[in-house]
């Protein structure tokens, strides 16, 4: 009889933990949090965005050593932690002590908001105890499996290649000339991108010249070690005329502690004893396990851990409903998102018998529980040794390429990817296509079944009761076979299959097809064989160009799906499958020398290699400031590269503290008749249900005031907070608030801008800009042009979601509300309103958020005002933290635009008239919605005299969440609308769309259609287009991209070249005004408190050095320690890229008065400390606290009028991009951004350039992958999270990626402060380069294809877009008939 263990022992960072009463349903991220580890972050909770990484160590006893890989807390579960040991990012270091991984990441700019960095880190970590000596491709694709939404990912991939070069490993030092170098090496140079005595970068291996010297030259050294220029140069790396960014990266590096993996913390010896068995008779011993729960309230009530393959098989007898669980990836989504609940688990993680690899004669048997990261390692070793035989395993492999990211293969498991019998597996396919067989087990016996028929139909399978995966068995290939496997998604990493396939032909001596599988997923509800392309390629000549056209004909007459057909996208999946078919065909001809397939064809069908990416940063020297415009690294990073920075739930619980849960509406617009809350009310922990009779002052809020907190008679989204139930858990909160009943009467719903403009779903409001007279302009035009412009919404996909702790003070109404949001003051005066209370009596805390990009604006205020609610009912602490798909269905997101324009031309392109109507897909209410109309249309003109002008924009309503402020605010949909029209208007003329940009771009002195002249001290963006013509070689390269596209045919390459003007200021007056108040203590430390909120962008860090310039003392000296409205009152929202000019000059103003208080001090005490001067101040009744205030003069627009100063300065720069599109599937690889960027002069450089690369890829994201859509059947957001839901990941962003920053030639003429330029919305348009790159590619396409009509292409341009726009043979074939387009689609952009 087996003795089972009831508890479980591991370790965290090296602490030996038991447990005895295991909580069945906690997850290890859930575990470590309770114990105060908040390091680890929830991101997503489905293992999609990597915050949750940490490394779990487990002793391997078949190797007798332990090994060490990446997982995602969110989804392990606790009880599988037996008998293994978890590291996270605090067990490497901390901010005194960091670990090199953790202060190079800091040093290097590598974290921003700092919230996914703990991820990073132990993604990075995690490689380096596995393999100390990494590549820099090694170090790239570690990250597969982490999101980031501020970087760009640039500084992170510069920082984490540094463990790529053994020079920099062991850190480095400064010479007496400050110039860092490697210590202990040889002729390693000043430790300079690019010195002329090294061929080897410190951090990016690209250009080859830098400086002006290059990197192969053999310049002669002078005595001091350095050429200084000797050869062609006058630059060099030591003079002045040095590119700063690299000389500041070489000070950072000089930093760098040393690296030892031999140094690294052990496995803990007693847990390799206890995996081993041998630990002693008084020690703990590791037993099958047996865990059960106590919890009423529990999901999950037993679970079985069996040692051994007959103990697992007795247990699934015994419980033959048991859910099996090993890696968790998808039973953890299961549990979390679609409320499964399986009562008995059997976690099958430690059975060695599940994990045998066996090499029979004509194949290998895998055991089916290896994890797929062992998978791919046994699939290399069989590629490599059995060349010959090695056809099946390389497409195993090549669909393991993209499969998920590094901590989901590292516990997923082959059982998991064909037990689930997912329709879209990237590996079931292969497995069918193969012929591979699987072996079945239970408690009675075993059988074979070929796993072409194990599927039966929608996640259902061939296994009877009591019945397990054992193994599945892959044959070898044979002579003159050839296998492939094939894989289209979203993003090309870490992403699920639109359409997954592979196919294998074999032929005879002859060349004639013996066999022949061609197995897809996506394209039916199970993984199918398609039997029709099999059928009809057996006996046939391998080759004969008539068998492709044939084989294609069969693929779409069989897997032609219909209009409505789950998932959508029913002609692009269907082009896939066929496009795939073409590719095999290529690819198998060539392999096999059969048929005329000439070499650079069949290299066009091959999936590319992954190239390393690089970037540069360049800058000139701050040689006139101290402090200011140097580019120091933001002042949190260590503490949020340790885990150590605190975010709203990593904060301690305030006494007896509870949670809140939402109840959601489901319904996009309906009556609420009743709202029962009965139910809810008796279950465990449950304190109070709370709806809109419960608030005690106002239900109305938001500028409009037509938005209620709690809807009082309709709800107006899906997703809508109907009700609000306080418990004293999370866990038990949401499982109450699935038992909360509401009752509605359904009314009709409007989702999409087209819709509602064809309905009359209109706000009030309109915003229009007239000059000049249209018609007559219009009429006077050699060309008019007519057409519609369109761009989608976008995720904020901020890392940390919106949260909020609501503590009450315990008299006179006080409350202190720490929030997430960028805009304490309205947090603030909504709370007080809603609790009716005076304003005075809240007080907002911001310590700092995990990103914001607009979304915190606003929406964040209706999250802490719930909060706040549930803390006056109760009395006690309420905390309220949004799980991501929640967020993600009532935070808002950037608003759709819908353009209807006629231009007017010349035969050349210059542009005489514009008539614009512009409409914006608001939601349910205002919220910001006409601020950012207003700034859509004032950016219609982006950098272009459009001559007379008629532009007129209106927001409309819609039953979606009410769309909300976003990085832009309006002014990259604007300036879309125009860019994809002129584009339409340079098709329709045959005039290079470049020329076009070109001879309308503005000269200084000419007026904007708002009436703003363009000063020539400030306008530079056509010195920035000729500059960056000349120095991106556009000339050059654009010949070489149509020399490429002449003699390809399924890759094409595409060039696009965009400027930029983004003015700053609120579009509001009286929000343009900054304050602060500043201390200065006896010990000679400085307290600043201003009025905005730290996201990442660095303003904190900025604000500290303009106080330290000022003040004339070390950046060290100051401290700020959060943003709080008892401290900074009246703020405006951190917003519109104003905050560093409004409140950095009101920090500026109160230290400027401290610094003239204390002059007499210090001109008295000549070499005193600042410490001693503000002791004497002190001493002799000084004031050492000043208050500052500013407002930005001048400003002030009149809509109706169309006059005023709209913006105080444009904000501007220019971007080129060129990319390679593969045409049969829509992927794309975005090969290189040159981007220059003025800034005026930079507060920080560094942190300028990472705003500017963290914005870009933003707007690449934006454009590209970020598609949003919704159910038009039940008005639900479809793309609830990372599953779904597709950001630019680490491999997505340039292969080569150039940023710089242009001095201004007029260095003081802005009236800012220091004459610095607002940074963190500007650069996000220029992501557009890459969408109109694409757009260049995909002409070049359609040409080699006949079609020469304008081409109208819609943002973003996904793989879908992309495919279906280049219209080739297979698109036509593959098109619906309008008339058959029957019914309600599957989803819709709204």
């Amino acid at each position: 009889m087996t003795v089972f263990g009831t508890g479980i022992l591991f370790y965290v960072n090296g602490t030996q933990v038991t447990i005895d009463d295991v909580d069945l349903d906690m997850t290890l991220l859930q575990y470590l949090r309770s114990t105060g580890l908040t390091g680890t972050k929830l991101g997503c909770g489905e293992g999609g965005c990597g915050a949750c990484t940490v490394m779990v160590s487990t002793y391997n006893v078949d190797l007798g050593r332990p090994t060490h890989a990446t997982a995602n807390a969110c989804l392990y579960p606790l009880y599988a932690m037996d008998g293994k040991h978890v590291v996270t990012v605090e067990g490497l270091g901390s901010a005194k002590h960091p670990h090199p991984v953790q202060q190079r990441i800091a040093l290097l700019h590598g974290s921003q908001c700092g919230f996914c960095t703990p991820g990073f880190v132990m993604s990075l970590y995690t490689l380096l105890r596995n393999n100390p000596n990494p590549s820099e491709l090694d170090i790239e694709e570690c990250f597969d499996g982490n999101l980031c939404r501020c970087t760009g990912y640039r500084p992170i991939l510069d920082a984490a290649k540094t463990f790529a070069n053994d020079a920099w490993k062991a850190g480095a030092n400064v010479g007496k000339d400050g110039i860092a170098r490697a210590p202990e090496t040889e002729s390693k140079g000043c430790g300079i991108e690019g010195c002329c005595q090294t061929k080897k970068a410190f951090s990016l291996p690209d250009p080859a010249r830098v400086n002006g010297v290059s990197e192969t030259s053999d310049c002669a050294k002078t005595s001091e070690g350095c050429c200084k220029g000797a050869k062609g140069s006058e630059g060099c790396c030591k003079t002045k005329d040095a590119n700063w960014a690299v000389v500041e990266k070489a000070e950072a590096v000089a930093k760098f502690r040393a690296y030892d993996a031999t140094q690294e913390p052990i496995f803990p010896p007693f847990l390799a004893r206890y995996v081993r068995g041998e630990t002693e008779p008084t020690e703990a011993q590791r037993r099958e396990l047996h865990l059960r729960t106590t919890q009423d309230d529990a999901q999950c009530t037993q679970v079985f851990r069996p040692l051994t393959l007959d103990s697992l098989l007795a247990i699934v007898k015994e419980h033959p409903t048991a859910k099996l669980v090993a890696g968790n990836s998808e039973v953890g989504v299961e549990i979390k998102f679609k409320r499964t609940q399986f009562a008995t688990q059997v976690y099958v993680g430690d059975v060695p018998e599940l994990r045998t690899v066996e090499r029979c004669a004509d194949g290998v048997e895998f055991g089916v529980n290896i994890t797929l990261a062992r998978f791919g390692h046994e699939l290399q070793t069989l590629s490599r040794e059995l060349p010959e035989q090695s056809q099946c395993y390389a497409a195993l492999l090549e669909a393991l390429r993209f499969f998920a990211g590094n901590q989901i293969r590292n516990v997923a498991t082959v059982a998991g990817n064909i037990a689930t019998a997912s329709p879209i597996s990237d590996l079931n396919p292969v497995f069918l296509a193969t012929g591979s067989v699987l072996t079945l087990v239970s408690a009675s016996g075993s059988r074979r079944v070929p796993i072409s028929e194990f599927f039966l139909g929608y996640r259902r399978t061939a296994l009877a009761q009591g019945e397990i995966l054992h193994k599945v068995f892959v044959p070898h290939s044979r002579p003159r076979e050839i296998v492939r496997a094939f894989k289209q998604a979203k993003r090309k990493d870490d992403d699920i299959a639109i359409v997954t396939c592979a196919m294998r032909v074999r032929v005879d001596d002859a060349g004639r097809v013996e066999e022949a599988a061609y197995a897809f997923g996506g394209m039916a509800p199970t993984t199918v064989l398609a039997k029709s392309v099999g059928a009809a390629s057996v006996g046939t000549a391998w080759g004969d160009a008539a068998l492709l056209g044939q084989l294609v004909a069969a693929c779409h007459a069989e897997l032609q799906l219909a209009y409505t057909v789950p998932g959508g996208m029913a002609e692009y999946r269907t082009a896939l499958a066929c496009s795939f078919v073409r590719k095999f065909w290529t690819l198998s001809c060539a392999a096999l020398g059969s048929g005329d397939i000439e070499p650079h064809v069949a290299s066009e069908m091959k999936e590319d290699a992954r190239t390393v990416s690089h970037g540069q940063q360049a800058y000139e020297r701050v040689s006139d400031r101290a402090i200011v415009g140097h580019g120091v690294a933001h002042v949190s990073a260590l503490q949020q590269t340790t885990g150590e920075a605190r975010y709203i739930d990593d904060m301690p619980a305030v006494g007896a503290e509870l949670h809140m849960a939402l109840v959601p509406s489901a319904h996009p617009h309906a009556h609420v008749l009743k709202v029962d809350s009965t139910e809810a009310l008796g279950m465990a922990g449950v304190k109070c249900v709370l709806t809109h009779e419960d608030v005690p002052g106002s239900n109305i809020w938001n500028i409009f005031r037509d938005e209620e907190l709690l809807p009082s008679r309709t709800v107006h989204h899906v997703g809508q907070p109907v009700a609000l139930v306080v418990a004293a858990t999370q866990r038990q909160a949401q499982a109450a608030a699935q038992r909360v009943h509401v009752t509605y009467e359904v009314l009709p719903a409007v989702l999409t801008v087209r819709d509602a403009v064809a309905q009359g779903a209109l706000f009030a409001e309109e915003r229009k800009l007239v000059r000049g007279d249209v018609d007559a302009a219009l009429a006077a035009s050699d060309v008019t042009l007519s057409g519609t412009s369109y761009c989608g919404a976008q995720e904020h996909f901020y890392l940390e979601t919106m949260g909020a702790v609501a503590v009450p003070r315990g008299e006179n109404g006080e409350m202190d509300l720490y929030a997430s949001t960028q805009n304490p003051t309205e947090v603030q005066m909504v709370c007080a309103e809603a609790l009716g209370v005076p304003a005075a009596r809240i007080v907002c805390h911001v310590k700092r958020m995990g990103g914001g990009f607009g979304g915190k604006e606003s929406r964040s205020v209706l999250v802490s005002t719930l909060a706040a609610l549930g803390a006056q009912h109760t009395g006690r602490s309420v905390r309220l933290v949004l799980d991501r798909d929640v967020d993600m269905q009532i935070s808002g997101q950037r608003h759709p635009f819908y353009a209807t324009w006629t231009v007017g031309a010349t035969h050349t392109g210059e542009l005489r008239a514009l008539r614009m109507r512009l409409y914006s897909n608001g939601g349910f209410s205002h919220d910001l919605s006409l601020g950012v109309l207003e700034r859509a249309v004032s950016h219609v003109d982006n950098c272009y005299r459009l001559g007379a002008t008629d532009i007129v924009g209106r927001v409309c309503r819609t039953n979606t969440q009410s769309n909300t402020a976003f990085r832009s605010f309006g002014g990259c949909q604007g300036m879309l609308m125009t860019e994809s029209m002129l584009c339409e208007l340079a098709d329709h003329i045959n005039v290079p769309i470049e020329h076009i940009r070109r001879i309308n771009m503005y000269n200084a002195g000419d007026v904007t259609p708002f009436s703003q002249p363009l000063v020539a001290a400030d306008w530079n963006v056509p010195r920035m287009w000729d500059q960056l013509e000349r120095e991106a070689s556009v000339v050059a390269r654009r010949a070489e991209i149509q020399e490429f596209n002449r003699t390809t045919q399924f890759r094409k390459r595409g060039l696009a070249m965009v400027p930029t003007k983004f003015g700053i200021s609120f579009g509001v007056k009286h929000l343009n005004q900054g304050m602060s108040l500043v201390h200065v203590y006896m010990d000679g430390s400085v307290l600043v408190a201003h009025g905005g909120t730290e996201m990442g962008q660095g303003l904190h860090t900025k604000m500290a050095q303009i106080a330290a310039e000022t003040l004339e003392v070390p950046l060290s000296t100051i401290f700020i320690s959060e943003t709080a409205t008892n401290t900074a009152a009246n703020t405006s929202p951190t917003a519109a890229s104003a905050s560093s000019d409004l409140n950095g000059y009101a920090v500026y103003n109160a230290c400027k008065v401290l610094a003239d208080r204390l002059r007499p001090y210090r001109e008295r005490m000549h070499d005193a400390s600042f410490a001693a001067i503000a002791k004497a101040a002190y001493l002799d009744r000084v004031q050492l606290s000043e208050a500052g205030h500013y407002a930005t003069p001048d400003i002030g627009f009149s809509w109706t009028e169309n006059s005023g100063l709209l913006y105080f300065y444009f904000t501007q720069g220019v971007a080129l991009a060129e990319v390679e599109l593969d045409v049969l599937t829509g992927s794309h690889t975005t090969r290189r951004v040159d981007i220059i960027m003025d800034v005026g002069r930079s507060l920080n450089k560094a942190i300028d350039i990472g705003q500017i690369e963290g914005a870009f890829a933003q707007g690449q994201g934006w454009c590209t992958t970020e598609e949003f859509l919704y159910s038009p059947a039940t008005g639900r957001l479809l793309t609830q999270g990372p599953g779904n839901y597709k950001i630019p990941s680490a491999l997505d962003i340039p292969r080569d990626l150039r940023v710089s920053l242009m001095e201004p030639e007029q260095p003081n003429a802005l009236k800012t402060i220091f004459s610095s330029k607002g940074i963190g919305e500007p650069p996000l348009f220029l992501g557009a380069s890459v969408f109109f790159a694409l757009r260049d590619a995909v002409m070049a396409a359609r040409k080699d294809n006949g079609v020469e009509r304008p081409l109208h292409m819609e943002c973003p341009a996904t793989a879908e877009v992309l495919r279906m726009a280049c219209e080739d043979d297979i698109v036509e074939l593959t098109r619906i008939p309008h008339g058959q387009r029957q019914g309600v689609p599957f989803a819709v952009r709204i």
